[in-house]
């Protein structure tokens, strides 16, 4: 493992929980309950507006879209939008945020405040602690989304079996500490699979071992999964759950010779945790295979076009 990316893993439970303290006074600039709301991003961040997106209606607390920036519809009508961007100067991102100017209140989430997003967004919300020197996100996605976890957390709108981000730091200090569920370094291939919110995360999740080691994954949500790609699923690879086992897949996994890794399996680890896991196994594959994590093959950390 690089020093950097070493660096940046490790410190995401800390990641997590500055960012929890900030929502409550980044509150105003976040959505309010009851909002109709949209989300985007590119890449990392747009599975982390997927993820977000999912747990704040579950929350109750209004319907909430998310889209990868470029896809935005503009046809529909929006209380407010989120834009998660690390760099602030990935260009469908800014383009969006220049078309809403002035007709729909924006708010976003970033890394780095000098730069383009000060003036596109109408209200910024910086993560700086979380801001990343690799190319190949981790901590910043992750902290945007503990911000966001939080913020429902004070309005006392976690849904139901959903952790506090504090009990997810902890379980992300044990997701660097303990080892890799065994065999998934012999494997060729993943599929990794969510319901509700983790959906966001299993796609992140595929995009990371994609990123970093040049890895053949997949991802789905779990109950898609039963309805075709559950046949690529083989011995010599796997399949990897994201939150709770749906029933009667594990032994449907386990009837095609794969190997199964699913929260029940890790000790109950929160499914944000658990993509800890995964970064730890990107970086793992990509030494294996004699690639730098850090500066992945064709990738830059923001794409401007």
């Amino acid at each position: 493992m690089s020093a950097l990316t070493a660096e940046e893993l490790a410190s995401q439970p800390a990641c997590w929980r500055r960012a929890a303290a900030l929502a409550a006074p980044a509150g105003a600039d976040l959505p309010a309950p009851g909002e109709r709301v949209a989300v985007v991003g590119c890449g990392t961040s747009w599975f982390m507006a997927q993820a977000y997106a999912a747990l704040r209606e579950a929350a109750g607390q209004g319907e909430t879209d998310a889209f990868a920036a470029s896809e935005f519809r503009y046809a529909r009508s929006y209380d407010r939008v989120l834009a998660i961007t690390r760099s602030g100067t990935t260009t469908e991102v800014l383009t969006l945020l220049d078309r809403l100017s002035g007709r729909t209140p924006t708010t976003a989430l970033t890394a780095d405040p000098a730069t383009p997003v000060k003036r596109a967004a109408d209200r910024l919300v910086v993560l700086d602690f979380a801001d990343e020197r690799s190319v190949v996100q981790t901590r910043f996605a992750t902290s945007a989304l503990a911000l966001l976890r939080a913020h429902l957390e004070l309005s006392g709108a976690l849904p139901p079996g959903t952790a506090t981000v504090e009990r997810a730091a902890a379980d992300a200090e044990r997701a660097l500490a303990g080892p890799l569920p065994a065999g998934l370094t012999e494997v060729e291939q993943i599929t990794f699979l969510g319901a509700g919110w983790t959906n966001g995360l299993a796609l992140e999740a595929g995009l990371k071992l994609r990123e970093a080691a040049s890895f053949w994954t997949e991802a789905y949500p779990a109950m898609e999964y039963r309805h075709g790609p559950v046949a690529i699923t083989a011995p010599g690879r796997a399949a990897w759950m994201f939150g709770t086992l749906p029933e009667g897949l594990g032994a449907q996994v386990a009837a095609t010779g794969g190997l199964l890794v699913s929260d029940s399996a890790a000790g109950g680890l929160d499914p944000m945790a658990d993509l800890v896991r995964v970064h730890r196994l990107a970086v793992e594959l990509a030494g294996a295979r004699g690639l730098d994590p850090d500066r992945p093959r064709a990738l830059t950390r923001s794409v401007q076009l």
